[in-house]
């Protein structure tokens, strides 16, 4: 499976929206795979890795963000599981649930309900090693500042928003991933 393929299926080559996505996926993917390689206790399968880490946006370009190019209908927090249904689709459900899992450090139900948020109900955090290392990478980087890695404290100040909760499982991914 070529995630490039994939992406040239639903983003035109040479849109705003193809170059900020695999920019950005790609930083993604390279923070995922480093830090995988520095955990082969861990098992982490790692050419899956590669694949999800660079669809695991796949679906914003059906949602309404224009400053990325992206001009669909949907609120930009549904870009995940809208980008789940893409890659059950095209027949990849390991990958789909990535998309589905990554927004944040994950959304539960209950956030979903208290929040009102335009999700489906259901739990939608990251279970797998490869689903929370991913989810990990994606958060030091954005797709406004494209390359540019945000630093561990940034993190935490941004996801500090959602509630402690984020802070809390992204705090336990540092522990696990970088150490600290």
């Amino acid at each position: 499976m070529n995630p490039i393929d994939i992406i040239s299926k639903y983003y035109p080559a040479g849109s705003d929206a193809y170059h900020i996505l695999v920019t950005h996926s790609r930083s993604v993917t390279e923070k995922a795979l480093s830090l995988a390689r520095m955990h082969p206790e861990m098992n982490l399968d790692i050419p899956f890795i590669e694949e999800a880490a660079m669809l695991h946006d796949i679906g914003i370009f059906l949602c309404n963000a224009p400053e990325i190019g992206c001009l669909g209908d949907a609120e930009y927090i549904c870009h995940g599981y809208l980008g789940a249904d893409l890659m059950r689709k095209e027949g990849f459900p390991r990958h789909a649930l990535v998309c589905e899992r990554h927004t944040g450090t994950g959304i539960t139900a209950e956030m979903i309900e208290e929040r009102h948020l335009p999700l489906p109900s259901r739990v939608m955090v990251p279970v797998s090693l490869e689903e929370q290392l991913i989810c990990f990478a994606d958060k030091f980087y954005s797709k406004t500042k494209l390359d540019k890695e945000k630093p561990v404290e940034k993190v935490k100040q941004s996801l500090s928003r959602y509630g402690e909760e984020t802070v809390i499982r992204f705090d336990n991914w540092c522990k696990l991933f970088l150490g600290e």
